[in-house]
């Protein structure tokens, strides 16, 4: 497929508003994506809405918006609104969060991920082709909903997906899976699970400076926060890295954060954050692609040597 080289909106070092002039940007450096994401700072949506505006002709998507903080209908309507903005050019990304983000930040309940994930993607399917839908799925009941509008181009819908179940699901139902937190080496084992015409994309963190030290107590931090989660720790030992990362795990879980982070070997540091000058990260993330990576969605953290400005524009396929 046409490589795509996306990037990840709003920028760390800055707000939504404050990010405008950097988005329009984007095409013109030879961006073609622009992707949001939704933790605890900006939401999924309003993101790509702006940048529907502020950088036409890009394709944009949420990567993810969990399936368990809205009811389906509410993301329905959410997706059908941007696909109106974006006529073929949004893509909804979701997947199953994390229990701190369902449960304990939105008083949710998280419950068969993989099943409320699929369920959702089914209706979403069915709702978003402006078809009124009935139906008693596995993890959840609708009676009646109808879009008032559907979109005329029913947006493409793509899967946070790390282990084989969710990524065959992914392959099998959706447009695409979405992955982050892998090295360029990781690609070809989950590849290998979607097999070659799946869309394929992943974040990619990337810090570009020469202060290696700098990098990696920074990225440390990163990964501790990610890795223990037990989505991640589990695909992570899917990976093959279950064993050099047990003493991580094992500090966090006795609650020693510091011994959690000097756990981390360097080797798994540069392994999964891109760093370095501009032209050493522009190689490392066409090693991903090279391995079968389709959509590079790079995110620029601060701490180096280089603005978030400047990165965004060295790091360009242009550039």
């Amino acid at each position: 497929m046409t490589q795509n080289w996306g990037m990840t909106i709003p920028f760390f070092d800055r707000s939504l508003a404050k990010s405008r002039e950097l988005i329009a940007e984007l095409p013109a450096l030879g961006y073609t994506d622009a992707w949001s994401a939704e933790v605890n700072g900006v939401d999924g949506f309003v993101p790509l809405a702006m940048a529907a505006e502020w950088a036409q002709g890009i394709r944009l998507g949420s990567a993810i918006v969990p399936v368990s903080t809205r009811g389906p209908g509410l993301l329905a309507m959410s997706a059908a609104t941007l696909a109106d903005l974006a006529p073929g050019r949004f893509v909804l990304g979701i997947g199953s969060s994390s229990p701190a983000i369902v449960e304990r930040w939105n008083a949710g309940t998280f419950a068969k991920p993989y099943a409320r994930t699929r369920d959702t993607l089914r209706f979403l399917r069915k709702a978003l082709a402006g078809e009124k839908v009935s139906e008693t799925y596995e993890t959840f009941e609708i009676k009646g909903f109808k879009l008032e509008r559907a979109p005329k181009v029913a947006p493409k819908i793509v899967l946070a997906a790390l282990r084989p179940r969710m990524l065959r699901l992914a392959a099998e139902e959706a447009d695409g899976a979405i992955t982050n937190w892998l090295s360029p080496q990781d690609v070809r084992q989950v590849r290998a699970e979607i097999g070659p015409d799946t869309e394929l994309i992943a974040r990619l963190f990337v810090c570009v400076s020469e202060d290696t030290a700098k990098v990696r107590e920074q990225a440390r931090w990163m990964l501790a926060s990610y890795l223990t989660v037990p989505v991640y720790a589990a695909f992570h030992d899917w990976l093959g890295r279950g064993e050099v990362l047990r003493p991580m795990h094992e500090a966090w879980a006795a609650g020693d954060r510091q011994a959690a982070l000097k756990a981390i070997p360097d080797e798994v540091v540069d392994a999964l954050v891109v760093h370095g000058d501009a032209a050493t990260c522009r190689a490392r993330i066409q090693e991903y692609v090279d391995n079968g990576l389709d959509t590079p969605v790079l995110a620029p953290i601060p701490g180096g040597e280089v603005s978030i400005t400047q990165a965004v524009r060295d790091l360009a396929p242009k550039a």
